[in-house]
């Protein structure tokens, strides 16, 4: 199949529509700034499709300003002349600048979406196919649904307009009002302007799954530098708490990888660390979540358990992805579905009251039959928070390099096993409160999580929403300030352990520069 796009502009959406509906079509793009289409088709078959510039409807009116926060600013474009610059200055001359140049991205993101949508039209009619998020291509749905209920004054009112403008099917149009209203309500008690997030970065893991994309490093490559590994990391964090220090600490997450392939004297260094160059308490006003993920139950040990309990973490994660051996076997999870069970319940015996689990649907080999049985075995264990995700395969993962893809054919299967996955929530209590979606994900459906009432993942919001500060130690992670007007700026440590190690003075100094006054 052949993308031929006029403007850049187009490029990404038409792209993901396209492989939407052919998820194993060989795909060739190019930008031609010459042609009289803004975007023309090829499809296999002989099939084409053009869209002429008459075609897109033009932008009228005044064009209103939705901040990143989902905020609809009074006045449209006139809400500018309170926000300057990224750093807050009323820059004299500057506002009418700003104001052209909001109306100019809004208008062409405005033909962006009706270009989307012609090319979502077409492909339905000649496949015969509907998608169950239509025309959007982000990974963040939920923001959409937070601006349009805003905008459009009522939730039901939004509903309608996912439907109709975006060609979101009804059920998930519902789905993402629904959990962007009880999302905002689980972020009231954050210090959005004043309060930061902290993520720590543990990039080992017992061995690398096929289907993962996280860069994580295998343990048995790095057991002899791991302590080398804690020094820089710890460097990193006692200058970043030195840094934001006055700002309130809302949000820890130790993540990765997999923090508990850390012995476990080498766990109670690096939590002692959090606690010492951080100063926060637990409660109303100050630290409302400290999550640590124990994700593969081949990491867990009593004394692992032990030395988390001795800190104020608050949930964590076991997360089998799959209560199915010979899948766990077949992706490269080298545990068995009774160490899950086993390291379930020694954590309930250490007094973890909050305990996610993680599934994923759509792996290789498995039907419907496969999902509804780990659901069984899930909900006999009764974990406080399930997230459920659509398989999506990324190029850095094993299977993308393997040039696996989900099976387009079993497009009606996984859309059951992400319903099953809802009603066992729904009979295990757990309500859904936040949602993303990924490139090439099976089915084009979404990951979601679910919760108990007052179990839900804070910082699984905030890093989707991007509505608060995370400053991020450790490699492989990414650092985000968010700024007042919505403005969002990012440093990224490296990737590579190594390099990590060797430069840590350089991903200092860069953490310096973006949280500088």
């Amino acid at each position: 199949m052949k993308i031929s796009c006029k403007e850049t502009l187009f490029t990404y959406n038409v792209y993901h529509t396209v492989k939407a509906f052919f998820p194993e079509a060989e795909i060739e793009q190019r930008v031609d700034t010459g042609q009289e289409p803004l975007v023309k088709l090829d499809l296999d078959g002989g099939s084409c499709f053009c869209i002429s510039p008459a075609d897109v409807r033009e932008c009228a009116g005044t064009v209103e300003f939705v901040d990143a926060r989902g905020d609809l600013r009074p006045g449209g474009t006139a809400g500018m002349r309170e926000l300057g610059d990224t750093r807050g200055d009323l820059r004299p001359g500057g506002i009418a600048r700003k104001e052209e140049a909001v109306c100019k991205k809004e208008a062409m993101q405005a033909q962006k979406r009706e270009v989307t949508r012609l090319v979502y039209r077409f492909l339905s009619q000649t496949t015969g196919k509907e998608l169950a998020w239509g025309v959007l291509t982000g990974v963040r749905p939920t923001k959409l649904a937070t601006q349009l209920v805003v905008r459009e004054g009522s939730e039901e009112r939004a509903v309608d307009v996912l439907r109709q403008d975006y060609a979101v099917a009804p059920s998930k149009a519902r789905l993402a009002v629904e959990i962007a209203g009880r999302e905002k309500a689980l972020l009231a008690p954050l210090d959005v302007r004043h309060g930061f997030s902290l993520y720590v970065g543990i990039p080992f893991c017992p061995s690398i799954c096929s289907y993962c994309s996280f860069g994580s490093s295998p343990l048995d490559l790095w057991k002899g530098q791991v302590d080398a590994y804690l020094d820089v990391l710890c460097k990193e964090l006692s200058v970043v708490a030195a840094q934001m220090r006055g700002q309130r600490l809302n949000t820890v997450y130790v993540g990765g990888g997999t923090p508990t392939t850390l012995e476990p004297g080498q766990l109670e260094r690096l939590l002692r660390q959090v606690d010492e160059s951080f100063s926060f308490h637990m409660g109303a006003g100050g630290l409302l979540e400290y999550t640590v993920e124990a994700g593969r139950p081949d990491s867990i040990t009593r004394e692992k358990l032990e030395v988390l309990r001795s800190h104020p973490v608050s949930r964590i994660s076991i997360n089998p992805q799959t209560m199915q051996q010979k899948t766990l076997d077949l992706v490269g999870r080298r545990h068995t579905v009774q160490d899950v069970r086993d390291g379930f319940h020694m954590a309930r015996k250490q007094g973890f009251d909050n305990i996610n689990m993680d599934l994923i649907v759509g792996l290789p080999g498995e039907r419907i039959e496969d999902v509804r049985d780990t659901l069984r075995q899930v909900e006999e264990l009764g974990p406080d928070s399930l997230t459920v995700h659509s398989l999506a395969i990324k190029r850095a993962a094993r299977m993308g390099q393997d040039g696996r893809v989900p099976d387009a054919g079993l497009q009606d299967e996984i859309e059951a096993m992400v319903e099953a996955g809802a009603v066992s929530a729904s009979r295990m209590g757990l309500l859904p409160y936040y949602l993303y979606r990924q490139k090439d994900i099976a089915g084009n459906f979404e990951n979601v999580g679910y919760a108990k009432v007052d179990k839900a993942g804070i910082y699984n919001i905030l890093i989707m929403e991007e509505v608060q500060t995370i400053v991020a130690c450790g490699a492989g992670s990414i650092s985000k300030r968010i700024y007042p007007d919505g403005n969002i700026r990012r440093c990224e440590n490296v990737k590579n352990v190594s390099q990590y190690m060797e430069r840590i003075d350089e991903m200092i100094g860069r953490k310096r520069e973006l949280f500088r006054e």
